[in-house]
């Protein structure tokens, strides 16, 4: 969430950058600086209130030893009705800190001055690109039927076990989903990143740290009788590794990946465009998490789209990035790369990654602060995350892009990995 403290001092700028995502904060931020101003207000009567019952507590044993029995007595009775002054406030203090907390929980975060308008994906604005859009022609066979063909990917079967959104993948096409997974990882270890395997369920207070709750709860399967989410992302373990840790400023760039199953719900998404691997309900996915200082969080941004962008260029996969417009926004990114690669049998692009710099929104939930070499005073970090990458989309444009008379051609960079050239 944003500090109250940058609101304050930006509070037409918060208003009108939040505009961009076509949110109208200013009653928000009217409010919550009303409620800091209470809040300041009751801290200064409080201090005042015990800096008089100090004082007080020290004189009244003077006073009954020097004989002064009455004055005694009347100090007494002020520092009883003190404690309970001071216990009054110390209630109101409380309502009025969870009343501003429940306002900044409804502000998202502040875009990038680079983020420009727009209502939703039809707005956002293309960058760059790469690869060569294939011709497959006329009979080219979308991932769904060239997966029962081949007898390595069963919708039916996945269906029966579980329901719709949970794929089976069966031999040689099991074998290309973990060679995808150990290529994403390898390349995430070369480029610096720790590969840690975290938990697949979080607590509640995960959940908040990272901004999945109270945003997104109708998205994440929850676990009534533990009290826990399914991840939709290993961005939230990962991330809160680092909950209400206080780092060095020599200790960044903080860099972490992990494969992990993805659990979303996907509630409300139907239609053709969430046929086959489109859209699931479990997913695989490798991540990429960074923390940095202040100071270069858009150039370890820039580092990362870097990186997805290499992926896709080994595995000769066509591409294009676009810059998200603030309608299409996540509430918790300030900037946003979205990765789509091109389906020829489909032909249409399917988004693959998302790469995002969450400034220090993320990091004030999670508490997550640092200190720079010789100093006492703490700051809030930044934190960037991406998809590096989801394979489902990946998988179907490999499959659908790499189809020949002989079946589906493996990319070269993949072969290692798989330990044959065809399926």
């Amino acid at each position: 969430m944003l500090q109250i403290k940058y609101i304050r001092e930006n509070k037409e700028l918060v208003v009108e950058r939040l505009k961009i995502k076509n949110f109208d904060a200013a009653g928000l931020v009217e409010s919550v600086i009303e409620l800091d101003n209470r809040r300041k207000t009751i801290q200064a009567e409080q201090d005042n209130k015990q800096m008089e019952l100090n004082l007080l507590s020290k004189e009244i044993g003077d006073l009954f030893k020097n004989g002064k029995v009455e004055e005694g007595n009347i100090a007494r009775e002020r520092t009883i009705l003190l404690k309970k002054e001071i216990k009054d406030l110390t209630a109101s203090m409380q309502l009025t800190e969870s009343g501003i907390d429940e306002i900044l929980l409804q502000i998202p975060n502040v875009p990038h001055e680079s983020v420009g308008p727009g209502k939703g994906d039809a707005d956002n604005e293309e960058i760059s690109s790469g690869g060569v859009l294939p011709d497959m022609g006329a009979d080219a066979l979308p991932h769904w039927d060239l997966g029962k063909k081949l007898d390595i990917l069963d919708f039916d079967l996945g269906n029966k076990i579980t329901g719709a959104g949970f794929p089976v993948y069966k031999g040689k096409g099991a074998r290309l989903q973990r060679a995808l997974i150990s290529f994403f990882l390898d390349e995430a270890t070369k480029a610096g990143y720790q590969e840690v395997i975290p938990p697949l369920m979080v607590n509640e207070a995960s959940a908040y740290g990272t901004g999945q709750l109270p945003d997104k709860e109708g998205q994440m399967y929850y676990v009534a009788a533990d009290d826990l989410y399914l991840i939709p992302t290993a961005e939230v373990p990962v991330t809160n590794i680092y909950r209400d840790v206080i780092l060095n400023a020599a200790d960044f760039p903080m860099k972490n990946t992990a494969y992990t199953p993805c659990f979303r719900r996907e509630a409300g998404s139907y239609g053709k465009d969430v046929r086959g691997l489109n859209r699931l309900h479990q997913f695989d996915k490798v991540e990429i998490v960074q923390l940095q200082h202040p100071d270069k969080s858009y150039e370890a941004l820039k580092e990362m789209v870097g990186h997805v962008e290499g992926l896709l260029k080994k595995l000769k996969l066509p591409y294009r990035i676009m810059r998200l417009c603030g309608g299409d926004l996540s509430f918790t990114a300030a900037l946003t790369f979205d990765f789509e690669v091109y389906a020829a049998a489909q032909k249409k692009w399917l988004e693959v990654s998302s790469v995002s710099n969450f400034e220090s929104f993320q990091a004030n939930r999670l508490k997550l602060r640092f200190k720079e070499t010789g100093s006492k005073k703490t700051q809030v970090a930044h934190t960037l995350n991406g998809s590096a990458l989801a394979l489902p989309r990946i998988l179907a444009a490999l499959m659908e892009n790499n189809q020949t008379k002989d079946g589906i051609k493996i990319p070269e960079v993949l072969k290692d990995y798989t330990g044959f050239d065809y399926i």
